[in-house]
């Protein structure tokens, strides 16, 4: 195969429209626009949603709330969760997300691991945050709790 012998596949082009070329061609007299009318003529035509006048929707529908740009956004995890591991183990972001207990989240900021339930066993737990009972309910196991400062690759 040589470039100059590429062709697109047959029927993945078609011949350009020639408008207003004799009544032979079925698109002469007045191009295939029809009699008079805003459609008709040059430059003619609604911008897109207008409705004729009527209030477009885009109005008529309520607006509620707002998307905070500044959210900060983890994936979270309690620490009865964490009894799946052996004693011993370090739990991460990438090792949670292995297993199943957290899901990836699109433009998180980190890990963190919530005091929700009893932890059973000692583990080194490595997250970007942690709350005041989860950091309690791991080192109450026997486990140590480790704060990472950056965000997870």
């Amino acid at each position: 195969m040589r470039i100059h012998t590429i062709q697109p596949a047959v029927g993945a082009t078609t011949p350009k429209k020639r408008l207003g070329r004799g009544i032979g061609s079925g698109l002469g007299k007045t191009s295939g626009k029809g009699h008079k009318g805003q459609w008709a003529r040059s430059g003619g035509g609604v911008r897109p949603g207008f409705e004729g006048g009527q209030m477009p929707l885009t109005r008529r529908v309520p607006k509620r709330g707002f998307n905070n740009h500044f959210r900060v956004v983890y994936a979270v995890v309690n620490v009865d969760r964490l009894n799946v591991f052996e004693a011993g183990d370090t739990v991460d972001y990438e090792t949670l997300w292995a297993n199943g207990l957290i899901k990836s989240v699109k433009d998180a900021a980190g890990l963190k691991v919530l005091g929700g339930g009893e932890l059973k066993v000692a583990l080194t737990v490595k997250a970007h945050k942690f709350s005041a009972s989860a950091k309690e309910a791991i080192e109450k196991a026997g486990g140590t709790v480790v704060e990472l400062a950056n965000q997870p690759e």
